[in-house]
């Protein structure tokens, strides 16, 4: 059995990101993560959309697809539904997946399609020069809302949990360590699986998560999620009030992280325990549990048609001759 290296998954193009770019320690991760998929390049295929993500697929030796605006997860499914043997993955970002995107976004995540979607946010259109997206905070000016954008913005692992999403799961694009452990965990699970990664823009959205991403004011403000072990950071914690309400608190007993929940409540209160990454934040795998796979675990039907059978379906019940 040939063993795999980074540079079996590294395209011969020229990686084009602006200087400092999230995007980078992204794509440096998943081409240094799979080798130890043991999955071979030709069985890997990336689907990118429209956004500074969609140059992805470009980076990675593998098969590839540059999609239109927000139609990752839908051409993902078509080759979910015929190719089986094929691991596939969609790096999408914050506005191709949530405008144009939302509805192929959320129906791949309720049908459970065994796709791995990746979604950069970094709260920006970064292609277009800054506009604000569905993920900018209130409030936030930019050359689409110069007097401050009066939108309220997707939390998107509250939207995929609220899809019935089996996994969710949030990181950091600089954390060589969390980052790897999130995208292995997606590849093991059979379904579909949901990876925000928080990603700086230094030119149009810079320090937008430095309360995550440095490492002083990390270390007071992600919020580990461990699952069977009490949530809980530095020298406070996550409870649970009388009323069901999670908050953070200094004491108590403090709640212990259930991913494997089939009931997604616990999940998705942890989502909106944080609106916006400027302090305490989750992060971690909020949700993962067993569901039948599209297309996999359907009931079982005959593998072909005859023309009889195909007659007497068209022919059943009401008809119209035009």
């Amino acid at each position: 059995m040939t063993t795999l290296t980074k540079a079996d998954f590294q395209s011969d193009q020229e990686t084009r990101w602006c200087p400092g770019c999230g995007d980078y320690a992204v794509l440096a991760a998943v081409q240094g993560f799979f080798p130890q998929l043991g999955i071979p390049p030709e069985r890997v295929v990336f689907v990118s959309g429209i956004g500074c993500a969609g140059r992805f697929a470009y980076y990675m030796d593998t098969y590839g697809m540059h999609g239109i605006h927000g139609r990752g997860p839908a051409l993902a499914t078509g080759l979910a539904a015929a190719r089986e043997d094929l691991s596939i993955w969609v790096v999408t970002g914050d506005g191709d997946a949530l405008s144009i995107g939302g509805n192929h976004l959320i129906h791949a995540l309720r049908r459970n399609v065994p796709v791995k979607i990746l979604l950069f946010n970094n709260q920006i259109y970064g292609l277009t020069k800054g506009q604000a997206s569905p993920t900018s905070e209130r409030g936030k000016v930019t050359k689409s809302t110069p007097f401050g954008s009066i939108d309220a913005p997707f939390n998107p692992v509250s939207l995929a949990l609220g899809a019935e999403a089996s996994f969710v799961a949030r990181t950091i694009d600089t954390d060589k360590q969390h980052l790897p452990a999130m995208l292995r965990a997606a590849a093991e699970h059979e379904g579909a699986a949901l990876v925000e990664i928080y990603q700086n823009c230094p030119v149009f959205n810079d320090g937008a998560f430095d309360a995550l991403r440095d490492k002083k004011r990390g270390a007071e403000n992600r919020i580990p999620l461990v699952h069977g072990e009490p949530i809980r950071f530095g020298d406070r914690g996550v409870v649970r009030d009388p009323d069901g309400q999670l908050r953070i608190a200094a004491e108590g007993d403090f709640v212990v992280h259930d991913a494997h929940r089939d009931d997604p409540s616990l999940a998705f209160a942890l989502s909106r325990l944080a609106l916006s990454p400027d302090g305490p934040t989750p992060i971690g795998i909020f949700r993962d549990v067993r569901r039948p796979v599209w297309s996999r675990d359907l009931p079982a039907r005959p593998d072909r048609l005859g023309d009889a059978e195909l007659d007497a379906l068209l022919g059943t019940g009401d008809t119209w001759t035009v």
